[in-house]
Protein backbone atom coordinates (compact mmCIF):
# COMPACT_ATOMS: atom_id res chain seq x y z
CA UNK A 1 0.00 0.00 0.00
CA UNK A 2 1.07 3.61 -0.61
CA UNK A 3 2.49 5.39 2.41
CA UNK A 4 0.56 8.56 3.16
CA UNK A 5 1.03 11.46 5.54
CA UNK A 6 -2.09 12.62 7.34
CA UNK A 7 -2.50 16.42 7.18
CA UNK A 8 -1.71 16.73 10.90
CA UNK A 9 1.33 14.47 10.66
CA UNK A 10 2.70 16.43 7.72
CA UNK A 11 2.18 19.74 9.55
CA UNK A 12 3.70 18.49 12.82
CA UNK A 13 6.71 16.91 11.11
CA UNK A 14 7.51 19.42 8.38
CA UNK A 15 6.14 22.54 10.04
CA UNK A 16 7.26 22.03 13.65
CA UNK A 17 9.63 19.09 14.23
CA UNK A 18 12.10 19.55 11.39
CA UNK A 19 12.42 23.36 11.75
CA UNK A 20 13.14 22.88 15.48
CA UNK A 21 15.78 20.21 14.83
CA UNK A 22 17.42 22.40 12.19
CA UNK A 23 17.79 25.13 14.81
CA UNK A 24 19.63 22.89 17.26
CA UNK A 25 21.46 20.41 15.03
CA UNK A 26 23.23 19.66 11.78
CA UNK A 27 22.09 16.22 10.70
CA UNK A 28 24.31 14.02 8.52
CA UNK A 29 22.76 10.85 7.07
CA UNK A 30 24.35 7.91 5.26
CA UNK A 31 22.59 4.96 3.66
CA UNK A 32 19.26 6.40 2.55
CA UNK A 33 19.42 4.05 -0.44
CA UNK A 34 18.82 1.16 1.98
CA UNK A 35 15.28 2.31 2.81
CA UNK A 36 12.59 0.23 1.03
CA UNK A 37 10.73 2.15 -1.67
CA UNK A 38 7.34 0.68 -0.75
CA UNK A 39 5.67 -1.71 1.68
CA UNK A 40 5.91 -1.98 5.44
CA UNK A 41 9.27 -2.21 7.18
CA UNK A 42 10.82 -1.96 10.63
CA UNK A 43 13.63 0.40 11.60
CA UNK A 44 15.66 -0.68 14.64
CA UNK A 45 17.96 1.88 16.30
CA UNK A 46 20.09 2.53 19.38
CA UNK A 47 18.67 4.69 22.17
CA UNK A 48 20.75 7.40 23.84
CA UNK A 49 18.27 10.19 24.55
CA UNK A 50 14.57 10.97 24.38
CA UNK A 51 15.44 13.02 21.29
CA UNK A 52 16.37 9.87 19.33
CA UNK A 53 12.85 9.20 18.11
CA UNK A 54 12.65 12.73 16.71
CA UNK A 55 15.99 12.61 14.90
CA UNK A 56 15.08 9.21 13.45
CA UNK A 57 11.69 10.56 12.43
CA UNK A 58 13.36 13.52 10.73
CA UNK A 59 15.59 11.13 8.75
CA UNK A 60 12.59 9.18 7.47
CA UNK A 61 10.28 12.14 6.89
CA UNK A 62 13.04 13.84 4.86
CA UNK A 63 12.95 10.66 2.74
CA UNK A 64 9.16 11.15 2.38
CA UNK A 65 8.35 8.21 4.66
CA UNK A 66 5.85 8.65 7.53
CA UNK A 67 7.06 6.65 10.53
CA UNK A 68 5.34 5.44 13.69
CA UNK A 69 7.15 4.79 16.95
CA UNK A 70 6.27 2.90 20.11
CA UNK A 71 6.13 5.38 23.02
CA UNK A 72 5.50 4.78 26.71
CA UNK A 73 1.83 5.28 27.54
CA UNK A 74 2.51 7.88 30.24
CA UNK A 75 3.61 10.34 27.54
CA UNK A 76 0.11 10.25 26.08
CA UNK A 77 -1.18 11.74 29.37
CA UNK A 78 1.13 14.76 29.23
CA UNK A 79 -0.81 17.90 28.18
CA UNK A 80 -0.17 18.90 24.56
CA UNK A 81 2.49 16.19 24.08
CA UNK A 82 -0.12 13.47 24.52
CA UNK A 83 -2.52 15.06 22.05
CA UNK A 84 0.26 15.47 19.49
CA UNK A 85 1.36 11.84 19.85
CA UNK A 86 -2.18 10.55 19.55
CA UNK A 87 -3.05 12.78 16.60
CA UNK A 88 0.16 11.68 14.89
CA UNK A 89 -0.82 8.02 15.21
CA UNK A 90 2.06 7.01 17.48
CA UNK A 91 1.65 3.73 19.39
CA UNK A 92 1.32 3.71 23.23
CA UNK A 93 3.13 0.98 25.20
CA UNK A 94 1.66 -0.08 28.55
CA UNK A 95 4.91 -1.18 30.15
CA UNK A 96 4.77 -3.84 32.86
CA UNK A 97 1.08 -4.64 32.34
CA UNK A 98 -0.97 -7.38 30.72
CA UNK A 99 -1.54 -4.94 27.84
CA UNK A 100 2.16 -4.51 27.03
CA UNK A 101 1.86 -6.80 23.99
CA UNK A 102 -1.00 -4.71 22.56
CA UNK A 103 1.56 -2.26 21.17
CA UNK A 104 3.29 -5.00 19.17
CA UNK A 105 -0.08 -6.13 17.81
CA UNK A 106 -0.85 -2.58 16.70
CA UNK A 107 2.64 -2.25 15.19
CA UNK A 108 2.09 -5.50 13.26
CA UNK A 109 -1.16 -4.09 11.92
CA UNK A 110 0.60 -0.89 10.74
CA UNK A 111 3.25 -2.98 8.99
CA UNK A 112 0.57 -4.99 7.19
CA UNK A 113 -0.90 -1.68 6.01
CA UNK A 114 2.47 -0.74 4.48
CA UNK A 115 3.72 1.66 7.17
CA UNK A 116 7.17 2.10 8.68
CA UNK A 117 7.52 1.38 12.40
CA UNK A 118 10.61 2.29 14.42
CA UNK A 119 11.62 0.35 17.52
CA UNK A 120 14.46 0.91 19.97
CA UNK A 121 15.20 -2.72 20.93
CA UNK A 122 17.01 -1.81 24.15
CA UNK A 123 13.61 -0.78 25.50
CA UNK A 124 15.08 2.12 27.48
CA UNK A 125 17.90 4.65 27.32
CA UNK A 126 21.32 2.99 27.31
CA UNK A 127 22.78 2.48 30.77
CA UNK A 128 26.20 1.71 29.30
CA UNK A 129 28.78 4.03 30.92
CA UNK A 130 30.22 4.84 27.47
CA UNK A 131 26.82 5.04 25.77
CA UNK A 132 27.20 1.94 23.59
CA UNK A 133 24.12 -0.13 22.64
CA UNK A 134 23.11 -2.60 25.34
CA UNK A 135 21.78 -6.15 25.13
CA UNK A 136 18.37 -5.80 23.50
CA UNK A 137 14.93 -6.91 24.60
CA UNK A 138 12.97 -9.30 22.41
CA UNK A 139 10.07 -7.16 21.18
CA UNK A 140 11.71 -6.08 17.91
CA UNK A 141 12.80 -9.63 17.10
CA UNK A 142 9.35 -11.04 17.77
CA UNK A 143 7.74 -8.40 15.58
CA UNK A 144 10.28 -9.02 12.81
CA UNK A 145 9.89 -12.81 12.92
CA UNK A 146 6.11 -12.63 13.01
CA UNK A 147 5.64 -10.01 10.30
CA UNK A 148 8.35 -11.06 7.85
CA UNK A 149 8.85 -7.47 6.67
CA UNK A 150 12.30 -5.96 5.99
CA UNK A 151 14.26 -4.92 9.09
CA UNK A 152 16.52 -1.90 8.58
CA UNK A 153 19.22 -1.15 11.20
CA UNK A 154 20.00 2.45 12.09
CA UNK A 155 22.86 3.81 14.16
CA UNK A 156 22.65 7.29 15.73
CA UNK A 157 25.24 9.43 17.49
CA UNK A 158 25.09 13.03 18.67
CA UNK A 159 21.51 13.74 19.76
CA UNK A 160 22.57 13.25 23.39
CA UNK A 161 24.75 16.35 23.05
CA UNK A 162 21.50 18.30 22.58
CA UNK A 163 19.31 16.55 25.16
CA UNK A 164 21.36 14.85 27.86
CA UNK A 165 20.75 11.13 28.29
CA UNK A 166 20.05 11.13 32.01
CA UNK A 167 19.54 14.71 33.21
CA UNK A 168 17.23 15.56 30.29
CA UNK A 169 18.75 19.04 30.11
CA UNK A 170 18.27 20.71 26.74
CA UNK A 171 21.61 22.19 25.63
CA UNK A 172 20.91 25.09 23.33
CA UNK A 173 23.41 27.40 21.67
CA UNK A 174 25.80 26.23 18.99
CA UNK A 175 24.23 23.60 16.74
CA UNK A 176 25.43 20.05 17.40
CA UNK A 177 26.29 17.44 14.76
CA UNK A 178 23.93 14.46 14.72
CA UNK A 179 25.08 11.52 12.61
CA UNK A 180 22.81 8.77 11.35
CA UNK A 181 23.86 5.68 9.43
CA UNK A 182 21.32 3.32 7.84
CA UNK A 183 22.38 -0.22 7.02
CA UNK A 184 20.99 -2.67 4.46
CA UNK A 185 18.04 -4.90 5.34
CA UNK A 186 18.98 -7.74 7.68
CA UNK A 187 18.63 -11.36 6.62
CA UNK A 188 16.79 -12.86 9.59
CA UNK A 189 15.30 -15.80 7.69
CA UNK A 190 17.37 -18.35 9.64
CA UNK A 191 15.40 -17.55 12.78
CA UNK A 192 12.05 -18.54 11.28
CA UNK A 193 8.65 -17.21 12.34
CA UNK A 194 7.96 -19.15 15.55
CA UNK A 195 8.00 -16.49 18.25
CA UNK A 196 7.43 -19.18 20.90
CA UNK A 197 10.93 -20.52 20.18
CA UNK A 198 12.78 -18.53 22.84
CA UNK A 199 16.23 -19.53 21.67
CA UNK A 200 15.57 -18.32 18.12
CA UNK A 201 14.04 -15.10 19.44
CA UNK A 202 17.12 -14.45 21.58
CA UNK A 203 19.43 -15.17 18.65
CA UNK A 204 17.42 -12.87 16.39
CA UNK A 205 17.58 -10.14 19.05
CA UNK A 206 21.37 -10.52 19.28
CA UNK A 207 21.70 -10.30 15.47
CA UNK A 208 19.64 -7.10 15.41
CA UNK A 209 21.67 -5.47 18.18
CA UNK A 210 24.95 -6.55 16.57
CA UNK A 211 23.96 -4.83 13.32
CA UNK A 212 23.03 -1.63 15.16
CA UNK A 213 26.28 -1.69 17.12
CA UNK A 214 28.38 -2.04 13.95
CA UNK A 215 26.76 1.11 12.58
CA UNK A 216 27.45 3.00 15.82
CA UNK A 217 31.06 1.79 15.69
CA UNK A 218 31.34 3.27 12.19
CA UNK A 219 29.92 6.58 13.39
CA UNK A 220 32.19 6.76 16.43
CA UNK A 221 35.27 5.34 14.70
CA UNK A 222 36.01 2.88 17.48
CA UNK A 223 35.26 -0.68 18.55
CA UNK A 224 32.46 -1.37 21.00
CA UNK A 225 33.10 -3.38 24.18
CA UNK A 226 30.92 -6.30 25.27
CA UNK A 227 27.29 -5.12 25.28
CA UNK A 228 26.13 -3.89 28.67
CA UNK A 229 23.69 -6.46 30.05
CA UNK A 230 21.33 -5.30 32.78
CA UNK A 231 20.79 -8.93 33.85
CA UNK A 232 24.54 -9.43 34.36
CA UNK A 233 25.94 -5.94 34.99
CA UNK A 234 22.90 -4.78 36.94
CA UNK A 235 20.11 -2.26 36.44
CA UNK A 236 21.26 1.01 38.01
CA UNK A 237 17.72 2.37 37.98
CA UNK A 238 15.96 5.06 36.02
CA UNK A 239 18.17 7.98 35.03
CA UNK A 240 21.39 6.39 36.28
CA UNK A 241 24.55 5.22 34.53
CA UNK A 242 25.50 1.58 34.97
CA UNK A 243 28.81 0.22 36.21
CA UNK A 244 30.25 -2.50 34.01
CA UNK A 245 31.32 -5.73 35.73
CA UNK A 246 34.41 -7.65 34.58
CA UNK A 247 33.71 -9.72 31.48
CA UNK A 248 32.44 -13.20 32.40
CA UNK A 249 34.94 -16.01 31.97
CA UNK A 250 34.16 -18.42 29.14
Amino acid sequence: MTRKFTPFYRFAARGVLIPFLKLVSRQHVEGLENLPKDGGFIVVANHLTDLDSLTAMRTLVDADIPVYSLAKASLFKVPVVGQVLAAGGQIPVQRGTAHATDALAEAAKRLQEGSCVIIFPEGTLSRDPLKWPMVGKTGAARLAMQSGVPVIPMGQWGAHFILDTYSHRLKLGKRKDVRVKIGPALDLSQYGSDIEDRQKVRECTAAIMSAITRLVEDLRGEKAPRPYDMHYDGDPGKGKIGVRKPDPQN
